[in-house]
């Protein structure tokens, strides 16, 4: 079978739509950087904090391994962002009203955007850490990566518990609603963070202050129960504890 020729096909400016050689190609990918910026105010955030983040790591000299994977999780973010821009595009034109599945791809395209941007802030703790530790001293008595790292890993755990558990329930959305709250477990994992790096009174209930404060605004608010929220704090503090009793205790 005869395979049918290319039809060209022109935009409403008279110019032809597919590209006829490479350096067409290029303008068309810029036209689409430049698009992603222009319409979208999250790209250009991005795009102003990875501008900020690069001078930073010039700055502190930065080995080049680690200036190459802190590049490469940059325009990891940014290559999610605009592939999330184009599929949004590509579905309201597909789709105009209403649609679950539409719906869907759009959730599934920019959870990809904040799985790369918590690959990136994590990447830039662990490279931007240990240069801001000595300037903190008067605050942090357990200066070291190690206890850093564990709050990480911590406040990771405690953010896809939430999530699975509210999958799984079928009850409220990842942050908002349901059970358990995911404000109030983020929020007494990082005060048992806190307390545990910092061994500061002062600072620890400060801290817990913040916390009770944040859960409270989500019961005052009317999206989460009283109960809902004790559970959530409950939670966030229990993984955090376990964490740091395994790591500093049981595998010393």
């Amino acid at each position: 079978m005869n395979e049918l020729p290319d039809k060209e096909i022109y935009d409403p400016d008279g110019k032809p739509v597919k590209p006829g050689n490479w350096l067409e190609s290029l303008n068309c990918a810029i036209e689409g950087i430049l698009y992603s910026v222009r319409t979208q105010k999250h790209m250009r955030y991005h795009f102003i904090i990875a501008i900020l983040l690069m001078l930073v790591s010039l700055t502190l000299h930065l080995p080049l391994l680690e200036f190459m994977i802190f590049a490469i999780a940059i325009i990891t973010l940014l290559t999610a962002e605009m592939m999330n821009t184009a599929i949004e595009e590509v579905v309201n034109l597909v789709e105009e009203k209403y649609n679950i599945r539409a719906k869907i791809a759009k959730d599934v395209s920019a959870g990809a955007v904040l799985v790369s941007a918590v690959a990136l802030l994590i990447v830039a703790y662990y490279i931007f850490s240990r240069y801001f530790y000595g300037s903190a001293g008067l605050v942090l008595r357990r200066s070291s990566d190690f206890y850093g790292q564990m709050a990480v890993v911590s406040l990771l755990l405690c953010l896809i518990g939430v999530v699975v558990i509210k999958a799984f329930s079928g009850r409220g959305r990842p942050l908002a609603g349901g059970l358990p709250s995911g404000h109030a477990a983020i929020s007494f994992s990082m005060w048992s963070s806190i307390t545990f790096i910092t061994l500061n009174p002062f600072v620890s209930i400060l801290a817990f202050v913040m916390a009770v404060m944040i859960s409270q605004s989500r019961v005052a608010n009317g999206v989460h129960s009283a109960v809902e929220v004790v559970l959530g704090a409950l939670f966030g503090t229990g993984i955090t504890l376990v964490i740091f009793f395994i790591f500093t205790t049981v595998l010393k």
